[in-house]
């Protein structure tokens, strides 16, 4: 699958002031700019390295490594160097840089196009730019359960955020139902115990002026779901015949939907068609990356991942129509260009600062705000970017750090706290960020 290395381009550096801008794969893969002897960051464990990276490859020590695309500033006051994947959304190349005596050797597995500008964020949107994508929808504004009930989220839950929203008068347009509700990943229509009737809280919340909005990982099977049960040839397979596996995580392996099956691509067809009849129009699809994972699918001889994947998007746009809106996370960045409303642009974020082991795929703000502020440039090119969740509640730690950094992207503003464990600092900080909701791509263009 993937091709050898092959030299690109040596360009002379200033090792002081030289600065690489990474692309990683996917939304939780880490994505900015480092000084040459900046180690960048990369997974701790063989887990996060399939399920927050690119699975299958591996930079070697000492080199920078983007996913089609790699800048380089050189920091001696030549142009910023740009090489990008010529065709992203089929074919993302993985571009390696070293420095060697002054001097970085670019090297590729793939096509590569060069691009110049003056400075990193600039020849990125400059690139975005010239994909020539219709501008994208301004967001909604938001309420998700995630952050404060997790998938211990009820329905009681919903209820009592439900009237917050009007006691506290915030402008919450969605309020989007996270991780919980379902029984089991894979089995999206068959409830949790904490969850009586979905189209009863579509309704509820509707009545009350709002939008219903809910998560789902659409390309995601738990093995012991009724689906991995009843089809397992509905399965992405390996080639030794065993089922792909998407990682682990909440407690088990993963298995991935082969969305190339026709009996499966009509269950997540009808998942989606099911949602959108009750009530639901803004879904925030997650996981993303495992609907792109390698492996032997119905349709292999003639559809490879990267295809496989869009065409699983596409199933599901079509499936909730044009005015539904559609969040992407957890998705290959490239090969998601033209398919979504809004994307998550960086790691979760969580109520502490450091991610688990310093693994900047993992929750936690800073590597959320290092990467959502690596990937600016993306916001009103490609989507609107998801910063992730505004957390203002007195329990998170560097709250107004973190809501700055949200209010400075300009994206997708989303709340994510029990609204009434909110102090009046709280309160007053998330009425502003719902309020001001702007579309522009200039308000946080950080000098990387």
């Amino acid at each position: 699958m993937h091709h050898p290395f092959t030299h690109v381009v040596s360009v002379p550096v200033d090792t002081s002031t030289a600065r690489v801008h990474e692309e990683g794969w996917q939304s939780w893969s880490p994505s900015g700019a480092y000084a040459l002897d900046m180690p960048p960051y990369r997974p701790t464990n063989d887990n996060w390295a399939t399920v927050c990276y690119r699975p299958g490859v591996t930079a070697p020590a000492g080199t920078f490594q983007g996913e089609g695309l790699l800048a380089l500033d050189p920091g001696d006051g030549t142009p910023v160097r740009l090489w990008a994947a010529p065709d992203p959304v089929r074919e993302v190349p993985s571009i390696r840089l070293v420095v060697r005596d002054g001097v970085a050797e670019v090297s590729s597995d793939g096509p590569v196009k060069e691009w110049t500008g003056p400075d990193i964020q600039s020849v990125l949107g400059d690139w975005a730019a010239g994909l020539g994508l219709a501008a994208p929808r301004p967001a909604p504004t938001v309420w998700c359960s995630w952050y404060e009930y997790f998938t211990a989220v009820t329905e009681d839950d919903i209820h009592e955020n439900l009237r917050a929203m009007d006691t506290l008068d915030l402008p919450v347009d969605v309020v989007q139902i996270d991780d919980g509700y379902q029984r089991a990943l894979g089995d999206w229509l068959a409830l949790s115990g904490r969850f009586h009737s979905r189209a009863g809280i579509a309704d509820t919340i509707r009545a009350r002026g709002r939008r219903a909005g809910i998560w789902t990982a659409p390309f995601l099977v738990d093995p012991s779901s009724s689906l991995a049960a009843e089809h397992p040839q509905w399965l992405v397979r390996d080639e030794d015949g065993g089922f792909t596996h998407a990682g682990h995580n909440w407690g088990h392996d993963l298995y991935v939907l082969d969305t190339t099956h026709p009996e499966a691509a009509a269950y997540l067809t009808e998942v989606f068609t099911t949602l959108r009849a009750e009530g639901y129009d803004y879904f925030k699809v997650d996981f993303l990356y495992a609907g792109a994972l390698d492996g032997v699918r119905h349709a292999s001889a003639s559809v490879d991942a990267l295809t496989a994947y869009r065409q699983g998007i596409e199933l599901i746009r079509d499936a909730i129509g044009p005015d539904a809106y559609l969040l992407g996370c957890g998705a290959p960045i490239l090969p998601s260009i033209g398919l979504f409303d809004a994307m998550r642009v960086s790691p979760d974020t969580a109520p502490h600062r450091r991610p688990e082991a310093d693994d900047y795929s993992q929750p936690g703000q800073d590597p959320a705000e290092f990467t959502g502020v690596g990937r600016q440039w993306q916001h009103g090119r490609l989507w609107v970017n998801d910063p992730d969740c505004l957390m203002a509640r007195p329990a998170v730690e560097t709250r107004e750090q973190w809501a700055a950094h949200v209010e400075a992207t300009g994206g997708l503003m989303a709340s994510s706290d029990r609204l009434l464990s909110l102090d009046t600092w709280g309160v007053d900080t998330t009425r502003r960020l719902l309020t001001g909701v702007t579309g522009g791509t200039d308000d946080a263009e950080a000098a990387e």
